[in-house]
């Protein structure tokens, strides 16, 4: 039997995010496992599903959330938004799925990750996903001086993520804290109408300060390398 990572966009409709050999899986499956059991329902939903007849249960509300891959039926893992076990408490019943032998199948659609990534205009080749920074103030700003480094040394595209309600604190802190010729960028509200994707210098960022607010973003950081080329 297959446990089916599904992605989960973060605002536009299912079907307008997922291609149709996704949708098709999903559409298949009649027991999930996710994230948060009110936005599964409305991205089911969305995708077309008989939500009433679909079995959906919580990570870490049941007690045995592998059981339909042992009776034999096909597991659908969604998160809240975005892709399954990344930054997300999905990858631990992965880690499961692979200890007892079932094949996991992650189907193709949005990664917020990427996404940045792609429109960002940052080192593509060599770049790590870092996850969340630490609160409190001074141990993230050591992070930050410490991934500035890693990003100057290994020409390293360094990307990292954090709850909306601390966007703005986060981004102030990398403002303040990395050297005026760093390359940022934020992307903001993927996938969302509201979509928004800059990369400027330091410097150019503290000459013209933008606030993000309370809006899901990434951050992409890359130090110590020239300026981009120009194709005029």
């Amino acid at each position: 039997m297959i446990l089916y990572a599904i992605p989960t966009p973060l605002g536009a409709s299912a079907k307008d995010s997922l291609p149709l050999p996704s949708l098709e899986i999903v559409s298949s499956l009649k027991d999930f496992v996710v994230e948060n059991a009110k936005s599964a329902r409305a991205f089911l939903a969305d995708a077309g599903l008989r939500v009433r007849e679909l079995s959906i249960v919580e990570i870490g509300k049941s007690p045995d959330p592998l059981r339909p891959l042992r009776e034999g039926r096909p597991l659908g893992l969604l998160s809240e938004a975005g892709c399954p076990a990344i930054a997300d408490p999905g990858a631990a019943l992965v880690e499961a799925a692979h200890r007892e032998g079932f094949r996991v199948v992650p189907l193709v659609g949005p990664s917020s990750i990427t996404l940045a990534l792609m429109a960002s205009g940052l080192e593509g080749q060599r770049f790590a996903f870092c996850g969340y920074l630490p609160r409190e103030k001074a141990e993230r700003e050591k992070r930050i001086r410490e991934l500035e480094s890693r990003s100057r040394r290994e020409d390293e595209t360094e990307i990292f993520i954090e709850t909306p309600y601390r966007s703005d604190a986060l981004w102030e802190a990398l403002l303040s804290t990395c050297s005026a010729n760093t390359r940022l960028c934020v992307a903001a509200d993927l996938t969302l109408p509201t979509e928004w994707v800059r990369t400027r210098t330091v410097a150019e960022w503290r000459a013209a300060r933008a606030a993000i607010g309370r809006r899901p973003a990434v951050f992409l950081l890359l130090a110590g390398r020239s300026s981009p080329p120009s194709y005029r």
